[in-house]
């Protein structure tokens, strides 16, 4: 007995300082929060002390009339039976700025399905705008309870301007449920981006160029259909990262779309000597074969229908088949080799993106719409099978910066909460990273000398001759 009083007074010391720690450990974080993290660490404690109850009263409990070791130990054999045990899912719950993330486990005939179908209920006691019920490995669920919408909350993202470790994650923003949205653009041969003018579109794409910008092994080429000098446009920050740049002049649109399917053809003729390959995603893009991005914002303007019977309006009508000529054999022929295509628009209907053009777009995001036909035209006939969903429903200025897309693994359609980007630090970051731009077509070339490699058809192709990407 002394033995254990010495122990206990020794022990307490000890609990105590531990206790203490943990006090003022918590009192750090929630000083150090903002405003929505304090208020959901609340919300976790209160999540935490009333779990058991909740749990019973949402149908999550399960009886288990077997009685445990120790049950079974101290039973007399005349006695009573052991009474049954109530068992309830251990949870681990986790505060953030939107609400509460509640990570539990599975009990026999208490599984996903039960979670999900109690995920109402938990909404209620919880106080969240929104609860869901994901799977998160055997025997485990994942519960986002969120407080505020995320998609109305608007978000600002200052870039940092160090290189991404995996150049072809887009990452796009937090879904309804404030969980970050990416996307991988590895073997992606395109995309469009959709939405009415001032919906987020910029914003979107200036982000994923501030995030690609520090790396050498990404080179972008930019053309908009609204300006005639990017100094004019939204690209005037951006342009100092741009290999080339391209305002709405028809006939140097379809030169530099040329000399793009010029690098196209080089890269496809020494792609197996060179990187020993067929396909440049199987050893990744680098700084002499770097993953070529090609922006076409205002695509419609390049591809529209002229109609007329006078000698100009030919040649423009004739200009913009070519054009969309092009731009099909970049998405079709381009994947393998480092060519990856976005197109935006305000719409992407037939008439604004060729229709042989779009639909080998894999990935597409829609902005605000005004109209179903357009959301159509954008995300895939599927959209009206989820009219919640829909792209129609976010004309809300609450709703600037919010997309729609189909992701990959989940069902139905997925809305996101894109961050802004200020001209100012979109202009900051093309200044840092302006060093690092580089016409692709000499980097080949410095590519093909260090190897020592002469490819194939460089004087002459089915393009006709090869024309250098330098800047005049």
């Amino acid at each position: 007995m002394e033995a254990v009083r010495g122990y206990a007074s020794d022990a307490l010391p000890v609990a105590a300082v531990l206790v203490s720690v943990w006090l003022m450990v918590t009192v750090v974080r929630y000083m150090r929060a903002d405003r929505g993290t304090r208020v959901s660490m609340w919300q976790a404690v209160r999540v935490r002390w009333g779990w058991v109850r909740l749990a019973r009263m949402a149908g999550l409990t399960v009886t288990d009339k077997t009685p445990g070791l120790l049950a079974q130990l101290t039973a007399q054999r005349d006695g009573a039976a052991p009474a049954p045990r109530v068992l309830t899912p251990k949870i681990k719950v986790t505060p953030d700025r939107f609400g509460v993330i509640v990570r539990a486990r599975t009990l026999p005939r208490v599984g996903l399905e039960e979670y999900q179908k109690a995920a109402r209920f938990l909404a209620d006691s919880w106080r969240c705008t929104r609860v869901s019920v994901l799977p998160d490995g055997p025997g485990k669920v994942v519960i986002r309870g969120v407080r505020s919408d995320p998609l109305t909350t608007p978000t600002e993202y200052r870039p940092t301007g160090r290189p991404l470790e995996d150049v072809v994650r887009w990452e796009l923003g937090v879904d309804e449920y404030a969980a970050p949205v990416c996307v991988s653009l590895a073997n992606v041969p395109g995309v469009t981006v959709a939405g009415t003018p001032g919906s987020g579109k910029t914003s979107a794409v200036n982000k994923f160029v501030c995030d690609l910008a520090p790396s050498a092994a990404v080179q972008i080429v930019g053309f908009d259909g609204k300006v005639s000098r990017a100094s004019e446009g939204d690209y005037a920050d951006l342009v100092k990262r741009m290999f080339a740049f391209c305002g709405d002049d028809l006939d140097e649109a379809s030169a530099l779309f040329k000399r793009l399917v010029e690098l196209r053809r080089r890269r496809s003729s020494v792609i197996r000597d060179v990187l020993g390959v067929k396909n440049m995603w199987h050893v990744g893009p680098s700084r002499l074969w770097p993953l070529t991005v090609v922006l076409i914002d205002e695509a419609h303007s390049f591809f529209r229908e002229y109609k007329g019977g006078d000698a100009e309006t030919k040649r423009l009508a004739a200009l913009t088949a070519e054009n969309a000529r092009l731009v099909e054999d970049l998405v079709k022929k381009g994947r393998s080799v480092g060519i990856l295509v976005i197109l935006i628009s305000q719409k992407t209907t037939g008439d604004a993106i060729p229709t042989f053009i779009r639909d080998v777009c894999p990935v597409g995001l829609s902005f605000a719409q005004k109209t179903v036909e357009a959301a159509v035209a954008a995300l895939g006939d599927d959209i009206r099978n989820w009219p919640d969903a829909s792209p129609v429903t976010l004309q809300d200025p609450a709703y600037v910066g919010v997309a729609v897309m189909a992701m990959q693994g989940r069902p139905g359609f997925t809305r996101i909460r894109t961050p802004y980007v200020s001209d100012a630090d979109a202009a900051r970051i093309a200044e840092a990273t302006s060093h690092l731009t580089a016409d692709p077509a000499l980097c080949l070339d410095a590519l093909l000398d260090t190897t020592g490699h002469t490819g194939p058809g460089d004087d002459e192709g089915p393009d006709g001759p090869a024309i250098s990407l330098s800047k005049p």
